[in-house]
């Protein structure tokens, strides 16, 4: 059985806690998110927890911070496979109740053998039991594991939506083991019945659980259950076109966060590695949402481009609203262990947003833009920028410092009177920029000068102008 087209949409990501939200897994909890969202369906959260020396609190939180940050919010409470383990292994007892499943008693060394006989006869390894036929009286009182019945004839067929139908023999499927011979059930198994009792209609995951689809069916089949929407997505690679990993550089979706790349500009990212609309790049979460669709994903892995993440993070830090902004800058200062914002600093930044966030490929870049209104008299010159503070520029400043004391404070005033006194230096406009951005940033590279005097004020350009002319 599948599921009908007018059920409500139900999507789930059920990561390991390994102590990082993986980039990989980010991508792939965002997929769901989006699918989810844009059909008023429910996300929902699970924790795989069953290996417990992994499963800390901490490698639990350090999940639910990853998605926090990139704005990925679940429906109802975070689940634990590991609380439910009851409930799995009730579901391996209805099926040996019911004859589709049975009590296999071979041992480790008997399984070791039956698989190097059947190597030496050039025979499938696929270990077939002997228990699966036995009658309940021949059993003996030993450890035993519970074995699924695997369909023996005939195909398996995965319809997915990412990878097409992909047809598995079923004479390559092995009885697999639900309980482990101390009555603990496996993965694949909880995996079924979490995902089963959650009513989760579509089943969107890394393209290496493939293979499992065609497994975890035959628990859904066993069982009566609706088997949901598969779509297997490729695997993120490097730019080397090798299975991403630490050579690669960051793995941890937070790491990206302390590298002071915006939530938007990630989620833009990540929802383009593997999924295109059109030529579309720069997309509103909005669009995504209204856009997001199973075919729209690629069947080969994507390469991950630090490139085009950071020309992505340049559009959304520019078209960002500011208020919104400025919150995402205090979350990546307390991210990043950098001090917070002063009050003070923080009305600052509030003013200068509209100028420097324009071409600032991260938050870091912004916040150097901004240097001149986040700094504190007296302004400390980078070596690039004290150069542009010889003794003729100091003179040239201190002449100019009374002209800017009466004049009306708005730019066309400013600009009328910056050029006025070039003219009467005998100069262009452009010579006095170096010695201003100096005395008022402290910097070589600033926004322009009429932008940082507005921002600063009369009273505080006028106190950096005379301390860098004395």
């Amino acid at each position: 059985m599948s599921q009908s087209a007018d059920q409500q949409v139900v999507t789930r990501f059920a990561p390991s806690p390994t102590g990082f939200l993986h980039i990989g897994g980010a991508r792939t909890a965002l997929f769901n998110w989006l699918y989810a969202r844009g059909r008023g369906g429910k996300f929902l959260l699970r924790i795989e927890d069953t290996d417990r020396a992994r499963s800390t609190p901490e490698a639990t939180q350090a999940i639910l911070d990853g998605m926090a940050w990139l704005g990925l919010d679940h429906d109802g409470d975070v689940i634990s496979q590991f609380d439910g383990a009851e409930r799995h292994a009730e579901v391996a007892h209805q099926l040996l109740a019911e004859g589709k499943a049975y009590k296999c008693f071979a041992t480790q060394d008997e399984i070791a053998a039956f698989r190097e006989a059947a190597r030496a006869e050039g025979k499938s390894t696929l270990f077939r039991s002997p228990w699966r036929d036995a009658e309940p009286d021949t059993h003996p009182d030993a450890p035993f594991v519970v074995r699924i019945k695997a369909p023996q004839e005939g195909n398996t067929v995965i319809r997915d939506q990412v990878q097409g139908d992909v047809t598995i023999r079923n004479d390559q499927l092995d009885d697999m083991v639900l309980l482990r011979a101390d009555g603990t059930p496996v993965y694949m198994l909880a995996v079924v019945v979490d995902d089963h009792d959650m009513g989760v209609t579509h089943v969107i995951r890394g393209d290496d659980h493939l293979n499992n689809a065609a497994r975890q069916m035959m628990i859904y089949d066993a069982m009566g259950w609706d088997v949901p929407v598969w779509a297997h997505i490729p695997l993120i690679h490097g730019p080397d076109g090798k299975k991403l990993s630490k050579r690669h550089g960051a793995l941890g979706a937070q790491e990206y966060q302390v590298m002071g790349y915006p939530a938007a500009g990630m989620r833009n990212y990540l929802a383009r590695l593997g999924w295109s609309h059109g030529d579309d790049e720069f997309f509103t979460d909005a669009q995504a949402k209204e856009w997001f669709d199973l075919n729209g994903i690629g069947k080969s892995p994507a390469r991950f481009d630090v490139k085009k993440l950071e020309n992505l993070s340049g559009q959304h830090i520019a078209q960002a609203d500011d208020a919104a902004l400025q919150h995402e800058i205090e979350r990546y200062l307390e991210a990043a262990g950098l001090e917070p914002l002063k009050q003070s600093r923080k009305e600052g930044l509030m003013a200068a947003l509209p100028f420097v966030k324009e071409r600032a490929k991260t938050l870091p870049e912004l916040l150097e833009k901004a240097h001149f209104i986040l700094t504190e008299r007296p302004v400390t010159q980078d070596e690039k920028s004290s150069k542009a503070l010889d003794t003729v520029s100091r003179s040239i400043l201190s002449q100019l410092t009374p002209q800017l004391r009466t004049v009306t404070w708005s730019r066309d005033s400013l600009e009328a009177v910056l050029n006025d006194f070039a003219a009467a230096q005998d100069t262009k406009f452009g010579k006095l920029a170096g010695p201003l951005r100096a005395a008022l940033a402290g910097r070589a590279v600033t926004p322009s000068v009429f932008d940082m005097m507005l921002v600063l004020g009369r009273e505080e350009t006028l106190a950096r102008l005379e301390d860098a002319a004395a």
